[in-house]
């Protein structure tokens, strides 16, 4: 019988990442029992404050099985973190994971002492996009690292042909910054507009080189999962399996977590569920902008407005902004009337509701939503997808303005209510540029109608694309062979040097 071979994955600590990243080291050891996996779970103060639903903590707080294990590093003071905060918030991440180092080789350095003893010998790193400085920490303990990357294939290129730009041909995209110019990426298939370029790449002073460093790292690496999948991006993932200057490449998606005990429901979810039921099929607009999404009051009312003009059943979830300054999650409003129009709630009592923390997958799930108003973070498109729902893209930081360009004007299968909208730490809340409601109104009317023809066409794409996304992951799909190989993989280079 073939040695079993144990993996450490390292995600990083935002929500996103983390799920999708023990939903993927779930996936491994159930198709194979010869794999067992450690998750090192790096704490974020910030994080361990908010609200992140019961179905997420269950994920993280219950071992699956004896082959998969949780370990919590060690917390970092409030002190330590205030001071990395302050000092350059764009690398607030990768020097969060850095401080890391230090608990991930104290651990790894306990696991391979104790590997005789053991069964299982200790096979490699599975690492975050965000976490690629682990790379160091594994070669020093001789083994090699693989990277579950959480965002998509198009996304993935173009951090590749940003450091291409850069390193073979000195230039600096930078240098588009607030034009009208366009960028020929590898894996799209039309010129990507600067506008819509994440703003850590457009960031001179240190995104840029963030991007251009993480990208050379993942070139280093034994190979690359991606949370996609071939049908879906047809496109990119050929443009990466022909480019011979990347890792293999592993589309294995999509890596949901979907289903959870009824048991474990919150009141507020039971409450949201019966306001469902009561609704017709497919009438339902839901807005939601993910677990960092926020806007200011004058964008709150700007939503209201477009909402209470555009007759719609809506269910919105609202949450308010962190303070000034602070890099923490948003949290849910004490009192709605604070923030909304005077009279708001009680106009739209008939056909609407407002909530603060959302029970995403329970709502895409249900029979009544017929449109999403989403962020466009990557997670909530897959999730989208596999539930059948059209979105209108509102895309807000991070890579969400590409993804948003990529469903719209790639893929055909979503509406634009504003794609270069951006709102992050990066930029003046000043001057964060005001979606009207005309503009909402626009673009919830165009999810939401049933008897134009293009968007029905946008409704059959995505009902087919529901039904690939199922098939799939299913024994024989095109993600289901992928990660074949990869375990395959895996397991061949443990006798490699």
């Amino acid at each position: 019988m073939a040695a079993a071979a144990e993996l450490v994955f390292i995600p990083s600590p935002g929500m996103g990442h983390l799920v999708s990243t023990v939903e993927m080291a779930k996936q491994l050891i159930g198709r194979d029992h010869r794999l067992s996996i450690t998750v090192l779970i790096m704490k974020i103060p910030l994080f361990d404050k908010a609200k992140i639903g019961s179905s997420t903590q269950s994920l993280l707080l219950t071992d699956a099985e004896d082959r998969l294990k949780f370990v919590y590093l060690p917390l970092e003071d409030e002190a330590a973190m205030g001071e990395l905060r302050s000092k350059n918030p764009s690398n607030f991440v990768s020097e969060f994971v850095n401080m890391n180092k230090k608990h991930v080789r104290d651990h790894v350095t306990n696991m391979m002492s104790t590997e005789s003893s053991k069964s299982s010998r200790l096979a490699g790193f599975v690492v975050d996009m965000f976490c690629t400085s682990m790379i160091g920490v594994a070669a020093e303990f001789g083994l090699p690292t693989y990277v579950f990357f959480t965002s998509n294939c198009a996304f993935l290129g173009f951090m590749f042909h940003l450091e291409t730009l850069k390193q073979v041909h000195n230039q600096d995209v930078t240098e588009l910054k607030d034009s009208d110019a366009e960028l020929e990426v590898p894996t799209f298939m039309n010129p990507v507009p600067a506008k819509v370029l994440p703003s850590v790449a457009m960031d001179k002073e240190a995104g840029f080189t963030l991007v251009v460093n993480t990208a050379k790292s993942l070139r280093e690496t034994k190979g690359i999962m991606v949370n996609s999948f071939e049908e879906l991006e047809s496109y990119a993932v050929k443009s990466l399996v022909a480019d011979n200057t990347v890792p293999p490449i592993y589309p294995v998606g999509p890596v949901l977590h979907l289903f959870k005990d009824t048991n474990e429901e919150e009141e507020e979810e039971i409450e949201i569920k019966r306001w469902l039921d009561d609704q017709p099929p497919s009438s339902v607009v839901f807005l939601c902008f993910g677990s960092m999404g926020s806007f200011d009051g004058d964008q709150v009312r700007e939503i209201a407005q477009a909402l209470e003009q555009s007759g719609h059943r809506f269910l919105w979830s609202v949450r308010q902004p962190p303070p000034k300054g602070n890099v923490e999650m948003p949290s849910d409003y004490q009192d709605l009337n604070q923030v909304l129009p005077e009279g708001f709630l009680e106009r739209t009592s008939n056909i609407g509701k407002v909530i603060g923390w959302a029970p995403q997958v329970a709502v895409l799930t249900h029979k009544a939503v017929g449109g999403f108003v989403s962020h466009c973070g990557w997670n909530s498109t897959l999730e989208s997808l596999w539930c059948g729902v059209p979105m209108a893209t509102w895309p807000i930081y991070a890579e969400q303005q590409m993804n948003a360009f990529q469903l719209v004007r790639e893929l055909g299968l979503a509406v634009e209510i504003k794609m270069d909208y951006r709102k992050d730490f990066r930029i003046d809340s000043s001057k964060v540029k005001l979606v009207t409601g005309d503009e909402i109104e626009n673009g919830i009317r165009k999810l939401m109608k049933n008897d134009d023809k293009h968007n029905e066409g946008i409704r059959q794409r995505v009902n087919e694309m529901s039904e690939k996304s199922k098939t799939v992951v299913k024994q024989g799909g095109s993600s289901y062979n992928s990660i074949g190989r990869f375990i395959e993989d895996v397991m061949n280079n443990i006798h490699s040097p």
